[in-house]
């Protein structure tokens, strides 16, 4: 059978629920805080919209937040759930646990801050593994779920008009895939309510 490649194909990439950390205001990385109270109330609240959007299948970064996330997501949609390491969030190095904030002032942006993961790498890996999503046999649409680290690059190399992105926790970015051309049609939505 042969794939319809001017079919518009779905990825939903998902930021994972709160944790402690994000509360704080602290660079995660690979920490790996579970979802606190808030974190699990907004991964129901994805949970009873992304399920609607008939996904095929759930892909996860391998930290605790993302795969709980994920988990919710995927039994209420009655689909399967991965773990994808290439989707892990941006290794901040000896900076994780700090105040953003603080990283921030120090160093003019995290991205300048000593043995913090160039957002090059965090593409490298990353960006070629969402076109795979939808290159194999299992169809769309594909939920994902990980990391702002990921989804702000991964979406301001598919459309560079989608600049100052908040990426709350708890949030869905639609992505669509046509003919091999992606767009980015919405992003940080929230569950309303």
């Amino acid at each position: 059978m042969t794939q319809d490649t001017n079919r518009a194909q779905h990825v939903y990439l998902v930021r994972h629920g709160q944790t402690a950390l994000n509360a704080e205001g602290r660079l995660r990385g690979l920490a790996n805080p579970p979802l606190d109270g808030i974190g699990l109330a907004e991964a129901k609240a994805l949970a009873g919209v992304l399920a609607a959007k008939g996904p095929v299948r759930v892909v996860s970064s391998p930290l605790a937040r993302a795969a709980r996330t994920a988990g919710i997501i995927a039994e209420a949609a009655g689909v399967g759930c991965s773990v994808d390491e290439r989707f892990n969030d941006r290794d901040y190095g000896p900076q994780t646990g700090n105040i953003k904030a603080e990283v921030i002032a120090q160093w003019g942006t995290v991205d300048d801050a000593p043995g913090v993961e160039p957002l090059e790498d965090v593409l490298a890996r990353a960006r070629p593994e969402l076109d795979a999503l939808l290159d194999g046999p299992e169809g769309d649409p594909v939920i994902v779920v990980t990391h702002d680290a990921v989804i702000r690059p991964l979406i301001a190399e598919l459309d560079s008009t989608k600049t100052g992105l908040e990426v709350p926790t708890g949030s869905w970015n639609d992505l669509v895939r046509v003919g091999g051309v992606w767009s980015v049609l919405a992003v940080d939505q929230k569950p309303r309510g």
